[in-house]
């Protein structure tokens, strides 16, 4: 507790060294303290690659684009945008008027406009093999091979593809694709990381790294809110490491953080009822806000393991297993209701493509389960072979309830608990005929979902070995869309094509769970789970 005191009151040091000594303890309430499970590794945008990293990034700097609530496109550092017509040419043009924070590499200290050149800069950055930036992906092999990142002007940015790429437009708004002056690079080297130089609405103070972060209000931020005032309202941010969930909740519980995302089974019926709503307890407190999360969880099923016992290998086991998980009582039962049933489709609620009334999935039916297996030859269960089914620690209860309700059409299937890594290695090598698993989307477009069974993609993403010439055709032509009511049909035609081979038992779509104490508001939230801070007040 002394350690979590020291932090609290570094934090309303900053803040009065910051706005003077008057009344410190009112400035110290509008500070916003939330916990992150695992630290910070970089605040250099070119590593924004976990959760805890991404969190801070935005706070610290600005892309080109953001996403609304609804994952929608929004402005953010581009005032507007066009697409050429052939998805080769995307040209943004940037808001006037825009500084980087205030900091030594500058002249006199003062942060300068942000110009297209910028931009160019670092998005550059992430394809630089000196920088070896774990975000590189997100452009090779997309991008134009001469000069894919063109500043025309100060204030006119073109990005140059290779071929048309329709979810590009996601991927700009990354915290990968944060946008850094070059003076911050030169001056700080490889320091970069631990001393941030970023457009956004918070200002780098402090980072005690695995301890604390502490940032401070960018009083020269561009937005502003629909009265005239200047955003943020906030003036200051604290994050904590507190590596335990449960810790973190008592600490919410005393009054030392105003926002923890997250639950585990330590504490779920402390907070939630098995509805998934808030305990009655927690009411006045708390404040539960729940959101669809881009993840979907399943288990996965290796394609290419056809050895003489693998069942697997027939379609309608495949289909029967589908049918024999009651996925609304797994739900209830394990997760307190955080989640929707995986009832159409891979690709999760969230997005704005989906739709579950054009790609209809499984739901409990357990006797047409019985069905598909007598008709494969396999009534009630007789002469099919032991399933295998391997998953680490954290997933044995889900899937000790999916195996139980199998046993229940008469399936034989054991549970084996592997590490982790061990785990992993054998799905890559494709030594693991039947696995439970998850896929995190990494930009907020269906195709994040669909490159998973792609034929032409090694394990990972593929690591169901799925093959299937008409899906293959169908993705191709998503990528090449730029209408997305058509993209969107293309989606929904290659969900029907998953649902009809069942290369994985579809499991459920996953939700986030955040709290807040009763005096925070205007929390926004979307399902790519960010944490944007410009209008959330603390009264």
């Amino acid at each position: 507790m002394q350690f979590y005191k020291f932090l609290l009151l570094s934090v309303v040091a900053t803040l009065s060294i910051h706005c003077g000594h008057s009344d410190s303890e009112k400035q110290a309430k509008k500070v916003f303290r939330y916990n992150q499970q695992n630290p910070i590794s970089s605040l250099d945008p070119a590593f924004a690659r976990s959760q805890a990293n991404i969190w801070a990034i935005q706070h610290l700097y600005n892309t080109l684009i953001t996403l609304d609530d609804s994952l929608n496109v929004r402005p953010d550092l581009a005032n507007r945008w066009q697409v050429s017509p052939d998805g080769l040419h995307y040209t943004f043009f940037l808001k006037p008027n825009v500084y980087f924070h205030h900091n030594p590499c500058f002249p006199d200290g003062k942060g300068r406009v942000v110009t297209a050149y910028d931009v160019a800069y670092s998005l550059g950055r992430l394809l630089d093999t000196t920088v070896n930036s774990s975000g590189s992906w997100i452009f090779k092999g997309r991008v134009a091979l001469n000069q894919p990142f063109e500043a025309k002007n100060d204030t006119t940015f073109v990005l140059h593809l290779s071929k048309p790429f329709r979810p590009m437009m996601g991927i700009l708004t990354m915290q990968y694709c944060s946008i850094v002056p070059k003076e911050a690079i030169t001056y700080y080297k490889k320091d970069f990381r631990k001393n941030p130089v970023g457009t956004g609405a918070f200002k780098f103070k402090r980072w005690l790294e695995n301890q604390g972060l502490f940032l401070l209000k960018n009083e020269n931020y561009f937005e502003w809110d629909a009265n005239g005032t200047r955003l943020p309202y906030l003036d200051g941010v604290r994050v904590s490491f507190m590596p335990d969930r449960k810790t973190a909740y008592l600490e919410m519980m005393r009054g030392k953080l105003d926002y923890m995302s997250g639950i585990e089974s330590s504490i779920v019926n402390q907070l939630l009822t098995p509805d998934g709503t808030l305990q009655p307890k927690q009411i006045n407190k708390l404040q539960l806000i729940k959101s669809p999360y881009l993840n979907s969880e399943y288990l996965g099923i290796n394609m290419a393991f056809k050895a003489g016992t693998n069942a697997l290998s027939i379609k309608k086991v495949r289909q029967a297993l589908n049918w024999g998980i009651d996925r609304e009582v797994m739900l209830r039962t394990l997760r307190n209701s955080m989640g929707k049933p995986a009832n159409s489709g891979f690709s999760p609620r969230g997005l704005p493509s989906f739709n579950d009334k054009e790609a209809i999935g499984y739901t409990y039916q357990p006797e047409k389960a019985r069905q598909l297996l007598a008709e494969a030859g396999f009534s009630n269960g007789d002469k099919l072979p032991e399933i295998k089914l391997i998953c680490n620690k954290d997933y044995l209860d889900l899937c000790t309830f999916i195996t139980r309700q199998w046993e229940e059409l008469g399936i034989r299937c054991k549970t084996e608990v592997l590490e982790t890594a061990t785990m992993r290695e054998m799905m890559t090598k494709g030594t693991a005929p039947f696995f439970r698993a998850s896929w995190l989307a990494d930009y907020p477009d269906a195709e994040s979902f669909y490159t998973v069974f792609y034929s032409k993609n090694p394990a990972p993403p593929n690591y169901t070995r799925f093959q299937n010439a008409t899906f293959d055709k169908l993705y191709e032509a998503a990528l090449l869309e730029n209408k997305d009511a058509k993209r969107y049909d293309l989606y929904h035609q290659i969900d029907k094509i998953l649902i009809e081979e069942a290369p994985v038992i579809f499991l459920f779509y996953d939700e986030s769970s955040r709290f807040a104490t009763k005096n925070i508001l205007n929390m926004s939230y979307n399902a790519m789970n960010l944490l944007p801070l410009q209008r959330v007040k603390k009264i």
